[in-house]
C-alpha cells in the first residue's frame, strides 16, 4: 500500500489543522489504517485509529480525545485527522499508517505540525 499524507503547517495554540492520507495499491487488503505522530526527542505515539471489524473500532490517544477525529471515506480511499484546539504539546511530524491482512505495515511521508504564537 502507498501512502500519500499532506496537511500539516504552522497554526497557533486553538487552532485547527487537517490531515490527509490517500491510499493506492492493495487497499482492498487494508484492515487497519491510523495517524501516528513524533515529537523531537521522543518516540512515536499513536494519535488515532480505525480498524475494520475491531472490537474498538475507533482508537484515540487521551491526550487528542475531544480534539481530533480520525475519519475515513472509502470512495476516495482517503483517511483524515481533524485536529482542533491544537497545543503546543501537539507539535510534532504526523503520520500515517496503514496495516493489511497480508501482514505489511506501510508508513507515509511525515509531515510537520508545528502549534506556536
Amino acid at each position: 500500500v502507498q501512502l500519500q499524507a499532506c496537511g500539516g503547517g504552522l497554526v497557533q495554540p486553538g487552532g485547527s489543522l487537517r490531515h490527509s492520507c490517500a491510499a493506492s495499491g492493495s487497499i482492498f487488503s487494508i484492515n487497519y489504517m491510523g495517524w501516528y505522530r513524533q515529537a523531537p526527542g521522543k518516540q512515536r505515539e499513536l494519535v488515532a485509529s480505525i480498524t475494520n471489524g475491531g472490537r474498538v473500532p475507533i482508537n484515540y490517544a487521551d491526550s487528542v480525545k475531544g480534539r481530533f477525529t480520525i475519519s475515513r471515506d472509502d470512495a476516495k480511499n482517503t483517511l483524515y485527522l481533524q485536529m482542533n484546539s491544537l497545543k503546543a504539546d501537539d507539535t510534532a511530524v504526523y503520520y500515517c499508517n496503514a496495516r493489511s491482512r497480508s501482514g505489511a505495515n506501510d508508513w507515509g511521508k511525515g509531515t510537520q505540525v508545528t502549534v506556536s504564537s
